[in-house]
């Protein structure tokens, strides 16, 4: 019996290495969900240019004692559309919800803030992907829970739909509504 060559062995261990980490990602409470590394921590620094015409946000303002969202748009995203009259029903309920526009062109974000209405109670833009960089941000839309001591509670990457309302934000909304 000859010797086995160890490039003869790589093939099966890269293919149980894959095996395990299939298995791993399977049997995650939810495998569907990102992790967000920003979880519990206090939110990133709000840095964004202005928004013509809109009022903006601040740090400060992710620390004024309120429970709001923080949504990452942009109006070439397919998703975004879908979600909106979601925030806007949100918004409307008096929940406040701010808007960071990212990496669009002025001029298309606001023809989309024309067409579908504009949820925000305040809003910037992120032109270059930076803010959203430092948020963990993997594309848009992408929604974040902050409590009002500025502490991101949840994140959530996809369109807010009425199940995710009712599966995923009301409960953490609820919770942070009673001090927990």
């Amino acid at each position: 019996m000859g010797k086995v060559s160890p490039l003869m062995l790589a093939p099966p261990l890269i293919f149980a290495g894959f095996v395990v980490m299939a298995a791993v990602g399977m049997f995650r409470e939810d495998p569907e969900a990102l992790p967000s590394a920003r979880e519990g921590q206090p939110a990133p620094p709000v840095v964004m240019t202005e928004f013509p015409g809109k009022t903006g946000f601040s740090d400060d303002v992710l620390r004024d004692g309120n429970v709001k969202l923080v949504n990452y748009w942009a109006s070439w995203c397919a998703p975004c559309r879908v979600e909106h009259p979601n925030l806007e029903a949100l918004a409307e309920e008096g929940l406040p919800i701010y808007g960071v526009n990212y990496k669009d062109q002025l001029g298309n974000a606001q023809s989309f803030l024309a067409e579908l209405g504009d949820p925000y109670a305040g809003l910037g833009r992120d032109e270059q992907g930076r803010m959203a960089l430092d948020w963990g941000v993997y594309g848009v839309p992408e929604t974040y829970v902050v409590d009002g001591q500025g502490k991101i509670l949840m994140r959530f990457a996809g369109p807010v739909t009425q199940r995710v309302i009712q599966e995923k934000l009301r409960p953490v909304l609820s919770e942070a509504a009673n001090g927990s």
